[in-house]
């Protein structure tokens, strides 16, 4: 796939990780369309710095959780021209023991790390379809971020790594139906940052067990984002970009 000129939706832009991702598609010429849900100062600062890359560049809000709010982000790309690339990066992190979890909390992570996603890949095959119907070959492309969590998952957050084995599960199954048009594949990265209530020793047993002894730069996991999005015959794939932490 050509990327320049490509519109390109990323959700969970206001993030740290989704901002990267934002501004990496950006510098390969993909004219982005940045979802945030609740923070819009600092998506209103991250596409003022697309801008300065020269390609073209949209804010949208949508509460994903809400169907029809997903029917509107795609309504409103669609000022940027018919998206070709979907990158599912927005995500809730949970970490709670067992006995902690209640019905609620389930919903909350389940809905935006896994629901959610399946329902922009659904708007997004049937742009794609609506526009290239007539397609035999790739014309669409969606990443969904997964995490080594929902490969080798860790107590203490049973939710959050259900919600990203899931959705490496759904990504398999989304790459056997959207094919021939759509290529679907997961990237799912390591630790890339701290958790806020990670001490110096826990910091230090995390990077015990990366076979590279330290964590990501953000860099690191978009330019796998990138190969992924450029290359036609991968589809179906998980891509762990965690320094070894999966073998």
């Amino acid at each position: 796939m050509e990327l320049k000129g490509t519109t390109a939706i990323i959700t969970g832009s206001s993030g740290r990780f989704g901002g990267a991702i934002a501004k990496a598609l950006a510098a390969a010429g993909c004219n982005c369309v940045c979802h945030y849900n609740s923070n819009k100062q600092k998506t209103k600062e991250l596409v003022e710095q697309i801008k300065k890359l020269g390609v073209k560049t949209l804010a949208v809000e949508a509460d994903l959780v809400e169907p029809e709010q997903i029917e509107g982000l795609f309504e409103k790309a669609s000022e940027l021209g018919t998206p070709q690339v979907l990158i599912n990066s927005a995500a809730v992190f949970s970490r709670q023991p067992l006995q902690e979890v209640g019905f609620g909390e389930a919903q909350r992570v389940l809905n935006l790390n896994l629901i959610a996603p399946i329902l922009t890949s659904r708007a997004f095959a049937k742009v794609i379809n609506e526009k290239f119907g007539d397609a035999e070959s790739v014309v669409g492309k969606i990443i969904n971020i997964a995490d080594v969590g929902g490969i080798r998952p860790w107590a203490g957050s049973v939710l959050y790594c259900s919600s990203k084995a899931g959705l490496i599960g759904a990504t398999k199954a989304l790459a056997k139906e959207l094919a021939p048009r759509i290529c679907v594949n997961s990237v799912a990265p390591g630790v890339v940052t701290w958790p806020s209530d990670f001490d110096e020793s826990e910091k230090q047993r995390q990077l015990s067990i990366i076979p590279v002894r330290r964590i990501a730069e953000p860099s690191e996991v978009t330019e796998a984002i990138i190969f992924l999005l450029r290359n036609d015959y991968i589809t179906g794939q998980v891509l762990n970009v965690d320094g070894g932490r999966c073998i």
